[in-house]
């Protein structure tokens, strides 16, 4: 057995939580990230879920994330992990990602569609931005996972205006919301 990639694009860019022998910034082309799925395993509760991101099909899209390398020896435990880890919503796929060297590699990435009972969707971003500014569940409040999502981007040189977007208007407050008519 070889070694096994995984592609994180959330929570993973800034908190893996696994065993790794490299961390490297990748691509996934054709998709896109938005904060689409509902949490109510981490950063919300049944009734109260927060956001968090999910890959959208999206031509002409580049998704930026981390790349990790797991060793043979460890993928089952690991990959076990992170299905645990993953259980709300989302399914593992194969993909093929391309690094910064123009190499690339085959990897395993988890993508929650809408088929799934925690999927919500498309909205406007000052109502994601309120959900995520309200939403706390058993993994903390869902702004840090919208913060620490931005600045793990920024430090892999990621640009992604849905999520630089959300966190302008959840600094801004709720003053920054425009008034209902």
């Amino acid at each position: 057995m070889s070694d096994t990639w995984v592609f994180g694009y959330g929570s993973l860019v800034w908190r893996p939580a696994f065993a790794h022998s490299t961390a490297r910034p990748a691509r996934l082309e054709g998709w896109g990230r938005r904060f689409w799925q509902g949490s109510t395993d981490h950063r919300g509760v049944p009734g109260d879920p927060g956001r968090v991101v999910t890959l959208v099909e999206e031509p002409g899209a580049s998704c930026r994330g981390t790349a990790y390398r797991v060793p043979a020896a460890q993928a089952a435990r690991i990959l076990s992990d992170l299905d645990r880890r993953e259980r709300g919503g989302y399914r593992r796929r194969r993909v093929e990602i391309g690094f910064d060297d123009g190499s690339s590699v085959g990897a395993l990435v988890y993508v929650a569609s809408p088929d799934n009972p925690n999927y919500l969707g498309p909205a406007p971003l000052e109502e994601i931005a309120s959900q995520i500014a309200r939403s706390r569940g058993p993994s903390g409040r869902n702004s840090e996972y919208l913060l620490e999502l931005a600045a793990g981007l920024r430090a892999i040189g990621a640009r992604d205006e849905h999520v630089f977007a959300l966190e302008t208007l959840l600094r801004a407050g709720p003053s920054a919301a425009p008034e209902p008519v």
